[in-house]
């Protein structure tokens, strides 16, 4: 037997049946199973790792769905590793279910993972940590080149997607089935010989190791009885004669790593990029269609497509898709192609059942075109405890991946929800990003969470590499957790972590987190830092309520670092540049709102709302000692004005400004003896930065009178000055309320400003309250804040009083109380 691969076409002189494809092509998949059925060989050789020949077997498992993929990865770094994707029109999945059919070995012959995986660290190609691509990456300077588009474009075609689908996927079966891979192999061998390499030089040692499995299985069955499936571009290297010494001396010194491999879903989104095979497709879904309906392709694909605008409430009929099959063929032919492609049927289905626009189109090309399909893997394929444990809990708790995005709602008063929280929690602690949280619709209780949902399989590897952390998904979350509290850098990064632990039901984690936690604070003198760090570890005390979680040892963290940032703000606040200060005016709000929710300590467990003194006098007194604080900032010139405006405008929306007091306060910060860019940052501050100040200027004449007074004094220089910070402040008003201003801006006061009282004068405003008209919205509010219909002041004597003053301390409270600044402009713009 000849060490040599003999030269010829696909099968020459009885020497192996070489067939050149493209990866996940229809019309090659159709053509390498026609050529296997006609060459009956006596074993089939494929391109891909040869660790994964003790995984073939699964392939004829009922539970294998493709699209599917071998995945390899270093067994001590799992985040090196590499995708072999396999769909239902791919010629080597096809190889591989005509052997399994007719009882012929596979076995896979390119070079082995563990030498692939181990050269990734001599390159950039492959990034730690993402999916790699050493079966076909080259170096990073050379200059790649795409055979089917030479190819294409030596045709006389500027889309080699199109070129193919005349040559191939719209070619009839022919009398001759081996004439297909004789003409590819060769145009390959022209491309090859002009182009060499064609900057795939790691090719060369590939190949190498190629040839030497070629040699062995004619050695073993014989060169007639051998069949090759492998990418087109590799045939004329097969054909090459080259000695064994030389294969030898390329192969020679390889390094090697230990690898695992596996069999992963896969979807047809992931198809679209390059992976593995180093080959990527734009329409899979079209491609899967093509495979799975060789007759009246057209027809069949059009009649999908009406099916899936007639799901999304479009009106579609028959004559639409007989229309549109008529319009495609037209194309076609005046266009010069045998059938219509991809581009033909689209243009039939703008111009028909779209009417011109390409807005439907989208919904077409993302479910049909490209598609959310996944694939599926059966459970005795081989898999790390984490991978087995993450299975087990997703079937327990009906959790089912999925390639398409879906919404989660989750009540956590429901045991199978939490239980689902608690997973998806714990796998974000982990890195493997399968759920992200999103906003709730339609409530802001702690009892329920809004998630989105996907399956990629890249989260396969992410499984993997978690698995050092553990065996359970429980054991890996703590033991993470652990590490990171451990090697956390800032103080805010434990406390998110303390927060998220929480989250996941982490308990064994918590003492090791709330350690580094303590440790941390006591040594952080930072004020930014205990800003950062205090709205997190408040939340989390929250998290007890529905969770049942023990969140003593929190509190008392949060009380003391709630003290630290108290003493230290103020010195903190001083000598700020502009950047600073919007920065600690954004810590100011972020403290503002732990420590409303720190007010809230008095509340029973689960909501219950059962008073607990001592925890409710904790609260009053935080609330009180803040807002001692945001006094002092307040009323310090040193204080940058942005914060300086912020702090009385959090008093003022607490109650805790006389009345009157605000006007005092703004008409200092606007008086003649400050420097205009720092009134207009103390304006900014006080009615700035999402918090209502458009209505209450709105509603409060004396503060509009104040600022208009200050803006008709100021220079022109100084105006020139001062407008970007004017423009950000009232730029950020919603429409109808800039418009409201400037109406009144523009019929002005009666009054002077400066604070003086306006008794009367502009449009809409009253010098005092019409007790008779006021008394007239009391049914509506009684209904709406639940006390029935016709609860009005007639039905209960001094209900006017009490409902004003309670619908007036739900608006002052703002943040303060835990009710948004939002809230109460809302209420007051309805009032309005």
């Amino acid at each position: 037997m000849s060490d040599e691969v003999r030269e010829g076409e696909a099968r020459t002189g009885g020497g192996p049946l070489l067939l050149g494809v493209r990866h996940h092509g229809p019309g090659s998949a159709r053509a390498v199973r026609a050529a296997l059925e006609e060459g009956a060989p006596r074993v089939v050789l494929i391109e891909g790792p040869p660790e994964a020949d003790a995984l073939v077997a699964l392939a004829a498992d009922e539970g294998m769905r493709p699209p599917v993929a071998l995945l390899a990865h270093v067994v001590d770094e799992p985040g090196r590793s590499a995708f072999w994707p396999l769909a239902e029109f791919s010629p080597e999945w096809v190889a591989i279910k005509w052997a399994a059919g007719a009882g012929v070995p596979v076995r896979f012959m390119d070079l082995p993972a563990a030498h692939s995986l181990a050269r990734t660290e001599e390159t950039e190609d492959a990034p730690k940590g993402e999916p790699g691509d050493p079966a076909s990456s080259g170096d990073a300077d050379a200059v790649r080149i795409d055979p089917l588009a030479v190819l294409a474009e030596t045709a006389g075609y500027d889309d080699p997607e199109r070129w193919w689908e005349d040559v191939v996927e719209h070619r009839g079966a022919g009398a001759d089935v081996f004439a297909p891979f004789d003409a590819l192999g060769e145009a390959m061998g022209a491309l090859r010989e002009e182009f060499g390499t064609g900057g795939h030089d790691r090719d060369l040692v590939r190949e190498a190791y190629m040839r030497t499995q070629v040699r062995a299985a004619q050695r073993e069955f014989g060169a007639a009885g051998v069949a090759v499936v492998c990418g087109a571009w590799h045939v004329p290297a097969l054909r090459q004669k080259v000695t064994v010494a030389a294969d030898r001396a390329l192969l020679k010194g390889l390094p090697k790593v230990k690898v695992d491999m596996t069999w992963v879903p896969w979807t047809h989104r992931r198809l679209s990029r390059a992976s593995g095979y180093g080959a990527g497709i734009d329409s899979p879904g079209w491609y899967g269609h093509l495979f799975s309906a060789p007759d009246r392709p057209v027809e069949r694909w059009l009649t999908k497509v009406a099916r899936l605008f007639r799901d999304e409430d479009r009106l579609v009929s028959s004559a639409h898709v007989i229309e549109a099959v008529r319009l495609a063929d037209t194309l076609a032919a005046m266009r010069g192609r045998p059938l219509p492609g991809l581009t033909e049927t689209t243009d039939a289905i703008r111009a028909v059942m779209c009417e011109g626009s390409d807005v439907p189109l989208s919904l077409v090309h993302d479910k049909l075109v490209v598609g959310d399909v996944l694939g599926e893997v059966p459970d005795s394929a081989p898999a790390v405890p984490l991978q087995r444990d993450l299975t087990r809990l997703q079937r327990k708790l009906r959790l089912k991946p999925e390639a398409l995005e879906r919404e989660l709602e989750l009540d956590l008063r429901k045991e199978t929800d939490a239980a689902r929280s608690r997973l998806l929690h714990r796998l974000r602690l982990l890195g493997i990003g399968w759920g992200e949280p999103a906003a709730s619709r339609g409530s802001t209780g702690t009892f329920r969470e809004t998630w989105r949902l996907r399956w990629e399989p890249e989260l396969s590897v992410r499984v993997a590499e978690a698995g050092v952390w553990g065996t359970t998904v429980v054991a890996a979350a703590t033991t993470r957790a652990e590490s990171d509290a451990v090697g956390a850098g800032a103080l805010a990064d434990v406390t998110a972590l303390a927060e998220r632990c929480l989250l996941a039901e982490l308990p064994d984690a918590l003492p090791v987190v709330m350690r580094v936690l303590a440790d941390r604070a006591a040594l952080d003198a930072d004020v930014g830092h205990l800003a950062q760090a205090l709205p997190a570890l408040v939340r989390s005390l929250r998290y007890g309520d529905v969770r049942g979680t023990d969140t003593a040892a929190l509190g008392e963290v949060a009380l003391g670092l709630a003290e630290r940032v108290f003493v230290g703000l103020p010195p903190a606040c001083a000598g700020l540049d502009q950047d600073a200060a919007l920065e600690m005016r954004g810590h100011v709000d972020a403290v503002h709102q732990a420590v409303g929710l720190l007010g809230e300590l008095g509340s029973g467990p689960e909501g219950e709302g059962v008073p607990r003194p001592s925890a409710t006098a904790v609260g009053a007194g935080v609330r009180g000692r803040w807002y001692s604080v945001l006094r002092v900032l307040g009323e310090r010139d040193s204080v940058a004005g942005v914060v300086r405006g912020r702090c009385v405008r959090i008093l003022m929306d607490g109650g805790e400004l006389a009345d009157g007091e605000a006007a005092r306060f703004m008409g200092l910060a606007l008086s003649r003896g400050t420097e205009p860019a720092e009134a207009a940052a103390w304006i900014e501050g006080f009615v700035g930065g999402g918090s209502g100040g458009g209505m209450l200027l709105v509603h409060d004449e004396r503060l509009l009178g104040l600022v208009d007074d200050w803006l008709s004094g100021v220079t022109d220089r100084a105006f020139t000055d001062v407008l970007p910070l004017l423009r950000r402040t009232f730029s950020a008003y919603e429409p109808g309320v800039r418009r409201t201003l400037g109406e009144l801006v523009r019929r002005g006061p009666s009054g002077s400003g400066g604070g003086a009282a306006v008794t009367g004068g502009i449009p809409g405003f009253g010098a005092e309250l019409d007790g008779e008209r006021a008394d007239a919205v009391l049914p509506v509010l009684s209904l709406l804040l639940g006390g029935g219909v016709g609860a009005g002041p007639e039905a209960d004597p001094g209900a006017g009083a009490l409902s004003f003053a309670g619908a007036g301390a739900g608006a002052g409270a703002g943040a303060g109380d835990g009710a948004g600044d939002g809230d109460r402009d809302e209420f007051v713009g309805v009032g309005r």
